[in-house]
């Protein structure tokens, strides 16, 4: 078969099975598979409904290929908002940059190799310094996949829940804090896609009742882990970003929120005392 059969042939199964970009999708699979019989297996795996990024293994984010194993949180380009929120806020570049609820180590990936990296970053506004990288996550699939992914970049990657495993000695010390957190309310579970629903774990996805579980407590302890005019950047979503810049004005931070109707993307950025608010409202 030749290589344009072979691709139309795949594209045509990929959208029986109902997916939507199933040219370049099948793009994709062709040129990853070593023989043919790699190549049936990785069409009949998404045919099946198995994320497109597991069967690769890997993930495009911020112009870098990251490696995303079955069962791992896959990274999504609304985050890259938050990656060019963190840039801008950086200025010449924190010592330390914290990764909550890392997932692959996607987040601190594209923070340590900024900005060459990341689209849509505005000249003049790299981290610019060698960055100390911390990265947490309480998934052990989540924490060895993101090993790999942090281990070019000299990131350390620790298991646990939230602040518990960082090591004591950056408390006062954090520039940037940054995190995607699950904020999916519980009941809305059920109506995502199948490939979140069945495939990511629940840990990455479900935030509670209201979706902000997690973004909470995450806000509550930020204050003693920031250096004095560092941040705290949070994804969420637009319906919940006005509880989250509670949360986090309650917690003794400066709050604002950061959309990007393109990627669909909200952020919410809290400030440590001791520098001014960055910047109006993206």
């Amino acid at each position: 078969m030749s290589p344009a059969a072979s691709l139309s042939t795949v594209a045509a199964t990929l959208r029986a099975a109902g997916c939507v970009f199933a040219e370049d999708e099948a793009e994709l699979l062709v040129s990853a598979a070593r023989a043919p019989e790699e190549l049936a297996l990785m069409v009949e795996r998404r045919a099946h409904g198995l994320p497109l990024e597991h069967v690769l293994g890997w993930a495009e984010f911020c112009g870098l290929r990251i490696d995303v194993d079955p069962g791992v949180f896959v990274p999504r380009r609304r985050t890259e908002f938050l990656v060019r929120q963190a840039i801008g806020l950086a200025r010449g570049g924190p010592a330390v940059v914290v990764d909550l609820c890392c997932g692959s180590g996607a987040l601190g990936a594209a923070l340590a190799t900024a900005p060459t990296t990341v689209p849509g970053a505005a000249p003049g506004t790299a981290l610019g310094v060698a960055v100390e990288l911390h990265a947490v996550d309480i998934d052990p699939a989540a924490v060895r996949c993101a090993r790999r992914n942090l281990a070019a970049v000299g990131g350390r990657v620790h298991e646990g829940d939230l602040y518990d495993p960082l090591p004591a000695g950056l408390r006062g010390r954090v520039g940037l804090l940054v995190a995607s957190p699950p904020y999916v309310p519980t009941e809305a579970i059920r109506l995502l896609p199948a490939e979140a629903r069945v495939h990511e774990p629940m840990v990455a996805l479900d935030g509670g009742v209201d979706g902000l579980d997690v973004v909470r407590r995450v806000a509550r302890t930020a204050p003693r882990w920031l250096a004095p005019g560092g941040h705290l950047l949070v994804e969420t979503s637009l319906r919940q970003a006005p509880g989250t810049v509670e949360t986090m004005e309650r917690a003794g931070l400066a709050a604002r929120v950061a959309d990007c109707e393109e990627l669909g993307a909200n952020v919410v950025i809290g400030t440590m005392p001791g520098a001014p608010v960055a910047g109006p409202k993206v």
